[in-house]
């Protein structure tokens, strides 16, 4: 594996420590070991800080914690933040609920290519599950592919069709300049491609349409889309739905890039401070 890129992966997170933590572990059992962690805090309490200070004792990769002061939804900013202190070739953005399998990175690297940024997918647990999972701090991750089918069964999740692994060379490029269903969960890109589009555009503030407007404008720029479905599927804990006040606002600055063929946020990487 060691023509393959260093990478850093930039996990998201808010005031949800029980969830992060499963995440941290998943992450610190990899297949694949050439890689950096960074927390992007959207200013969480105390909590969250200590506990990535506790698991910075024996973490087997570099782990860094990213924060910044708590002025409401602020995504696109605390991930900028993250992407300018990383030192990977390669970013793999994941948010703090959801937990990867241990080949998740090693399947993202292996579906690196220049001139690609690749799309993954992800389960949703149920609310009862999600619970029980939290409680007793159940590695998940670990699970074979018969336990989720057991899990299918029961309820326990939605689909199970993220969860194969599928080569499917033939397919992943097929809808190159496809933006939509690109979810800022499981996105992966190259820093240089991120940096030339000047990343994420802090003027998405609330919920809604930030990742969507990254992948246009990096396909406005060239840089296209390959399918990381059948191969990086995630597990996402259930949350109550987010507040979505910002939606319709967002919406229309999403809207307003693809009219205008944008390639390059306006607020961006380069005028933080």
């Amino acid at each position: 594996m060691d023509h393959l890129p260093k990478i850093s992966i930039i996990v998201s997170t808010y005031n949800w420590p029980e969830a992060l933590n499963l995440v941290l572990i998943a992450l610190n059992n990899q297949s694949y070991q050439k890689f950096e962690v960074l927390v992007a805090d959207d200013g969480s309490t105390q909590d969250t800080r200590q506990l990535v200070e506790r698991h910075q004792i024996d973490y087997k990769q570099p782990l860094h914690h990213i924060w910044h002061e708590d002025l409401g939804f602020r995504l696109s900013a605390i991930r900028n933040r993250a992407i300018k202190s990383c030192d990977g070739q390669y970013l793999i953005f994941l948010d703090g609920d959801c937990i990867p399998r241990s080949n998740f990175i090693e399947a993202h690297a292996y579906l690196a290519k220049q001139g690609k940024f690749v799309t993954g997918n992800r389960i949703l647990l149920s609310k009862e599950f999600t619970q029980t999972v939290l409680r007793k701090q159940i590695h998940i991750h670990q699970n074979s592919l018969i336990q989720w089918v057991k899990h299918r069964l029961y309820g326990d999740i939605n689909r199970l069709l993220p969860l194969l692994t599928l080569s499917l060379k033939w397919w992943r490029d097929r809808n190159q300049s496809e933006w939509r269903r690109a979810i800022g969960c499981n996105i992966a890109a190259w820093k240089t491609d991120l940096l030339h589009t000047n990343g994420f555009d802090e003027d998405f503030v609330g919920w809604g349409y930030e990742d969507s407007d990254l992948v246009m404008r990096l396909i406005n720029t060239g840089v296209y889309r390959r399918e990381g479905r059948y191969a990086t599927g995630v597990i996402h804990l259930w949350h109550p739905e987010t507040e979505k006040n910002a939606a319709n606002s967002n919406l229309q600055q999403l809207m307003n890039t693809q009219n205008s063929q944008k390639t390059i946020a306006k607020n961006g990487i380069e005028q933080l401070s």
